[in-house]
């Protein structure tokens, strides 16, 4: 029998994606029989309110040091005995269930925490807590929106006069005044013809003094050229939404967007791109300068070129940003926000928290959990560490996604979840 040169490629493929398949399919099935990554890389086996993560730029291994995987969660209802774990002196609860697809929370100036569905195309508000923990009232405040995620309130400050919501295609805003809990008027498209598909979420941030917006829009792709028009970028407007311009370029979809109260300079948390290898490239957590370029697609993490680009633009190489903090790959880096808030230890004071929504390109899952960033006089120090933990079971089951995370009026921290669907509530009780 005559076996062509193409027959013999179709089978070659079709035996390469058995392979990944059965592969992936034994990473979630027994994932205690895989050797443990070697330091400082981890996954969700070595998760521990506390613990201590530290990646630079030498550890980094080389592209396919190890086979792309695809291992993404099958979400299970939370287990009883599943609960989400803080560090010690630190008390968790469960705010608001029985949500649509929770995703970026914002605290308003008043203290209401507005949430962004994204699945419903609404955004949802909660008002208060109660002495165990849950929301004291709702509503809808706004519907008919286009798988809105980002929310800001303009200007700046303790009275604000609108509420800009962020669609997947563009940035709205609505009429407001402390305590609303329904919008008030209809919304005015502020940035219109955002890019759609591919990644979806879109942030807004203010400058410290209200005159610029900054609008976060991620990748169309994993890591290829075209049709990324305004896209993996940082993007620049006035409030009216006119002036847009790109502040800063390569990055390749930054979720998590804010403003640092005290310096101005502007924070992103990113998800890096997949497919080479368990732990690489690294998402990070980093301020970003206007101008600056941050390697995507053809770099990252510096100088370091991405294989499936080879010679292509080297005058780029040099031009590279190494960001402030590493996380491990595919964690897919999310909300972040600054500690502005009382209740909490003073050590804390001004750090990062940042939700960490969980891998699907990993052999061994990483993410799923909220961490911590310290910052020393407004600057990383390079390291990170793991404050709320037990979203996945001991046996690799995944029941909950940390997307966002906001400070509500009394200190307490809070924490969307849309695999559970939940706001979760951390507060601290110890002395």
């Amino acid at each position: 029998m005559i076996v062509t040169k193409s027959r013999m490629a179709v089978a070659f493929l079709l035996i390469g994606v058995a392979a990944w398949l059965v592969w992936s399919e034994r990473a979630r099935m027994a994932p205690s029989m895989m050797p443990p990554p070697d330091k400082p890389f981890s996954d969700y086996r070595d998760q521990r309110p506390g613990t201590v993560h530290r990646i630079t730029v030498q550890d980094l291994p080389q592209p396919f040091a190890t086979d792309a995987v695809a291992n993404a969660p099958r979400l299970i209802s939370r287990p009883a005995d599943a609960w989400p774990k803080a560090p010690q002196g630190f008390k968790v609860e469960q705010y608001a269930a029985k949500l649509s697809n929770p995703r970026l929370i914002r605290t308003a100036p008043n203290g209401d925490l507005f949430v962004a569905e994204s699945e419903a195309n609404r955004v949802h508000v909660f008002r208060g807590i109660t002495k165990d923990g849950k929301y004291e009232t709702d509503g809808i405040y706004a519907t008919g929106l286009r798988e809105p995620f980002g929310i800001a309130f303009y200007p700046p400050g303790t009275n604000p006069q609108y509420v800009y919501i962020a669609n997947t295609d563009s940035v709205v805003r609505i009429p407001y005044q402390n305590g609303d809990m329904k919008a008030r008027g209809t919304p005015e498209t502020i940035v219109s013809n955002l890019p759609r598909g591919g990644h979806s979420t879109r942030n807004i941030a203010f400058s410290l003094d209200g005159k610029k917006m900054y609008i976060a829009v991620g990748s169309r792709s994993n890591a290829d050229e075209q049709n990324e028009f305004h896209r993996a970028n940082v993007l620049e407007a006035n409030p009216d939404g006119s002036g847009l311009r790109v502040y800063a370029s390569g990055i390749r979809n930054p979720v998590g967007i804010e403003v640092h109260p005290q310096t101005g300079e502007v924070w992103v948390s990113v998800n890096e791109r997949d497919d080479l290898g368990d732990n690489l490239p690294p998402e990070y957590i980093t301020h970003v300068k206007d101008g600056g370029f941050y390697g995507w697609p053809w770099y990252y993490i510096g100088a370091h070129q991405d294989p499936r680009h080879k010679g292509k633009h080297p005058e780029l190489k040099d031009k590279v940003i190494v960001p402030d903090v590493l996380i491990q790959a595919h964690n897919a880096s999310h909300g972040l926000t600054f500690y502005d808030g009382r209740q909490f230890p003073a050590e804390y004071s001004g750090h990062i928290f940042a939700a960490q929504h969980g891998s699907w390109n990993k052999a061994v899952r990483t993410g799923y959990d909220v961490i911590r960033v310290p910052l020393k006089d407004g600057h990383a120090t390079g390291e990170y560490q793991d404050f709320l933990t037990g979203f996945v079971t001991p046996n690799g089951q995944v029941w909950g996604r940390p997307v966002a995370v906001a400070v509500a009026s009394d200190g307490s921290l809070m924490v969307s979840d849309d695999g559970s669907e939940s706001i979760w509530r951390v507060s601290y009780v110890g002395k």
